[in-house]
């Protein structure tokens, strides 16, 4: 069952959407794209702060998905997971508070920083790169780096079967241990799908997960700016050429972006005047959808004016 209510009428509004931007020029969208789509009553922020986890799951959350099931190289949307897996483990105690933390956490999640990620991974599973190991060596290493697994397993979302997040991101790609642990095949990558990305989102809008204080501090990392002066400011923000730039300058923006040669990913929650708040995860494959600044944008844009219209 769905963590959502499936909403037909905006499942037909998803497909409809897909079939017109494959009829753009874009062959292949079909299966290139998984998009979920959540839209709520009334503002999602920090309502589990009054709520029971009986009523939070009770919550009256209208959805649709398109290929939501499907797991994908998630590129750096996973940051979003770590995010998370920090608080948890800092609530825990099993981790430190660090000034040092504090800030490889922010440049993780506001500028999408690689180097950031590695010493967040490092953290969360006790692991450090380097040279290839022995297969004994690297089976206990192997081990250890699925400790965020594992704690995803535990929250016993049917939505994150199957998910894996345990790989660093890259710049030019893994070396060493970090190749070894890949797989030959490249099996081991991170997969994620939006409806998994979506749910945990969710919980992190409304501070349902780990704590409210912590998902306060989440939040405060994933907000964006829609100020045009500000993103030109910035070549690397995470709202040109995602979701965020189909959306009108006054919207409240809430996001986590992916980009690589192979994929252009987006989560973001959204509050804009004329419209319930909604929830948008587009993950998008391909060399041509990774180089398409114009696709995710479209999407949030139709979605919105969908909603506007309804």
């Amino acid at each position: 069952m769905a963590f959502y209510n499936p909403d037909p009428a905006m499942g037909e509004t998803l497909a409809h959407l897909v079939n017109h931007l494959a009829s753009q020029g874009r062959p292949g969208m079909a299966d290139e794209l998984s998009i979920t789509w959540l839209r709520y009553p009334q503002s999602l922020l920090d309502r589990a702060a009054s709520l029971s986890e009986v009523a939070i799951e009770a919550l009256p959350v209208a959805g649709a998905s398109w290929g939501g099931e499907r797991q994908r190289y998630p590129a750096s949307v996973v940051k979003l997971v770590y995010l998370v897996a920090a608080e948890a483990w800092l609530q825990r105690r099993l981790i430190e508070e660090d000034p040092e933390l504090r800030r490889a956490l922010a440049d993780m999640v506001r500028d999408s920083s690689n180097d950031a990620t590695s010493l967040v991974v490092d953290l969360l599973s006790g692991t450090r790169s380097g040279p290839a190991l022995p297969p004994e060596r690297l089976a206990k290493w192997a081990s250890q780096r699925r400790l965020v697994n594992m704690w995803l397993d535990s929250l016993g979302w049917p939505e994150w079967q199957e998910s894996n997040a345990c790989q660093k991101t890259w710049s030019d790609g893994p070396y060493g241990r970090e190749r070894q642990f890949y797989g030959t095949a490249l099996e081991n990558r991170n997969r994620l799908s939006t409806d998994g990305t979506a749910r945990l989102l969710q919980a992190v809008i409304a501070g349902a997960v780990v704590s409210p204080p912590a998902c306060e501090r989440m939040r405060q990392l994933l907000w964006r700016s829609l100020d045009p002066a500000l993103r030109a400011a910035d070549p690397e923000n995470q709202v040109d050429g995602f979701l965020g730039e189909g959306l009108p300058e006054g919207a409240r923006l809430w996001s986590k972006a992916g980009w690589m040669s192979q994929a252009r990913h987006d989560a973001a929650y959204v509050e804009a005047d004329g419209v319930d708040p909604f929830l948008l995860v587009v993950f998008s494959e391909g060399p041509g959808c990774a180089k398409d600044t114009e696709l995710l944008p479209a999407i949030a844009a139709s979605l919105l004016q969908h909603q506007r219209s309804s």
